[in-house]
């Protein structure tokens, strides 16, 4: 299969080094500065599932250079998704590939849709602990990575059952899933109360599970999350949402989320895309989220990195 991975981040980097890996012929469209980055330095993956190099990968800074490719992995930050939606649109459709978007949230799936056409983007999300260090190398720390994806569209059937064929090679977990709507609103559940908390708090999970009240207002943000997935057409049982906050639970007890890690940095925060996000669908579906709008407040002056 012909991928082109949009954004070479630690998780476009992560995924599509898996899967050039297992001789998939993979290519990365990428800023100027990441892509002489690349060019030095090589792709390189440090992880728990192996560790691997591809001393020169292939590299595209320019849209009109792309040609015959059968799916786009968009691994981009939700504050990117502007930026990149012209250059997407060129790209998909002068190759009419496929979409596969790995963002969190999912405010992000009628614009796609819009752009390219709700038969072009299949659902998708991964669940990985992964950074890139100062070299440019992505650094894996959590035991496994997962990239999870499904069709939305009859469509896209065949180029699902492809892209499964060619999982179950990789070395981590690629996989499709039954219910992807619902599985994309789970981790969107998650990811919300997990970054939202680390971020806020500045601490990794252990010191957030650990003391009570902090990890009730993760379970106040789970349930309002919830509440809203139900009111846009996807229902939670009581279940369903205890099972959410197991997960949480038992995420490893020194992990933190990716939006503490980039605060910690002084970069930008998907907090207008995860908790800003939620408000809007509160907006939309007349109803409240206190917690989510508190830790959204709280979160908004750092949304641009560090304010100065």
């Amino acid at each position: 299969m012909n991928i082109l991975v949009h954004g070479a981040g630690a998780l476009g980097a992560y995924f599509g080094g898996r899967l050039a890996e297992v001789g998939e012929n993979v290519s990365f469209f990428v800023r100027d500065k990441r892509a002489a980055q690349l060019r030095k330095e090589g792709l390189h993956i440090h992880s728990p599932e192996g560790n691997m190099e591809i001393k020169d990968p292939v590299l595209f800074t320019s849209p009109d250079d792309i040609t015959d490719i059968d799916l786009i992995i968009l691994a981009v930050k939700g504050y990117h998704l502007d930026g990149v939606l012209p250059q997407l649109k060129q790209i998909q459709q002068n190759t009419g590939a496929f979409v596969l978007p790995l963002l969190n949230g999912m405010e992000h799936m009628p614009r796609l849709q819009e752009a390219v056409g709700a038969e072009n983007v299949l659902g998708g999300f991964v669940a990985i602990i992964a950074t890139l260090n100062e070299k440019g190398h992505v650094e894996h720390t959590n035991a496994k990575g997962s990239l999870k994806f499904g069709p939305i569209h009859e469509k896209q059937r065949g180029i699902c059952r492809e892209l499964a064929d060619i999982g179950h090679r990789a070395n981590t977990t690629i996989k499709q899933v039954d219910d992807i709507t619902k599985e994309m609103w789970s981790k969107y559940i998650y990811i919300t109360a997990f970054s939202g908390v680390t971020a806020t708090t500045r601490l990794p999970h252990r010191f957030t599970l650990n003391n009570e009240a902090t990890f009730a207002v993760s379970k106040n943000m789970i349930k309002e999350m919830a509440m809203l997935a139900e009111k846009d057409g996807t229902p939670y049982t009581e279940e369903e949402i205890q099972e959410i906050q197991d997960r949480l639970r038992k995420t490893p007890m020194d992990a933190t989320s990716s939006m503490h890690q980039d605060l910690r940095k002084g970069l930008p925060i998907e907090v207008e895309h995860l908790h800003g996000g939620a408000l809007r669908y509160a907006k939309k579906y007349n109803v409240s989220v206190p917690v989510v709008e508190t830790v959204y407040g709280l979160l908004k002056p750092y949304e641009n990195g560090a304010p100065e």
